[in-house]
């Protein structure tokens, strides 16, 4: 009769493997190619290295990891959704140990009941054992409906703020990172953006609390 206990083991990775397009910024460069067609490029090593890491800065990362652990969103529904199902299978486990004493009853008292009481019984308590049975299924649906429910805002609350993250510092894509399960092998630090984006995250968070 156990209840999963969902604490929202959840992956980012294709949380975070979002594009930050920054239409300003492609306009911009656009533009600037427009105006000074004619400008003389006297090094070209140079510029071309310039470019490569201007390029590169265009793209950062986060540590999944971290920004889960410190995102106190993620820690309230997680320790919302777990207070939850502890509570609900403590419920079932409840009504588990009391079919578990009539059966015990039944086997104690049985031998004294007529042929027809001992058939009404054990249906009685096949009906039971049914109903405990439904009610953890509904239970466990239930938990991972509200789940994939707050999965789904967690979703929209993270890629929401990387919109206005990416447009904010000209960032074109935004890579995650999570030790065994990453697509990024090695990042320079200066890449990693996870403690601004966590920052941000909270803040806005602790905004929303404050007017509820």
């Amino acid at each position: 009769m156990k209840v999963r206990n969902y604490a929202l083991g959840l992956t980012m990775a294709s949380l975070l493997l979002s594009a930050c397009n920054n239409d300003k910024n492609t306009q911009a460069t656009t533009g600037a190619a427009t105006t000074a067609p004619q400008q003389a490029v006297t090094d070209t090593t140079a510029t071309g290295e310039t470019a490569g890491m201007a390029a590169a800065e265009k793209v950062v990362y986060i540590n999944t990891d971290t920004l889960l652990t410190n995102y106190q969103y993620f820690k309230d529904v997680s320790t919302r959704l777990k207070g939850k199902a502890q509570k609900t299978e403590a419920n079932l486990r409840s009504q588990a140990d009391a079919f578990q004493k009539e059966v015990a009853k039944y086997q104690q008292t049985g031998a004294g009941m007529t042929a027809e009481q001992q058939a009404s019984t054990e249906q009685k308590l096949a009906q039971k054992q049914q109903q405990i049975q439904e009610r953890g299924q509904k239970a466990g649906n239930d938990i991972a409906a509200e789940e994939a429910e707050e999965m789904k805002k967690l979703y929209d609350r993270v890629e929401a703020y990387l919109k206005k993250f990416c447009e904010e510092k000209g960032y074109k894509m935004v890579l995650s990172y999570a030790r065994g399960n990453s697509a990024i092998l090695y990042g320079v630090s200066s890449l990693d953006v996870t403690s601004e984006v966590l920052t941000g995250l909270n803040q806005e968070y602790e905004q929303e609390k404050k007017k509820k």
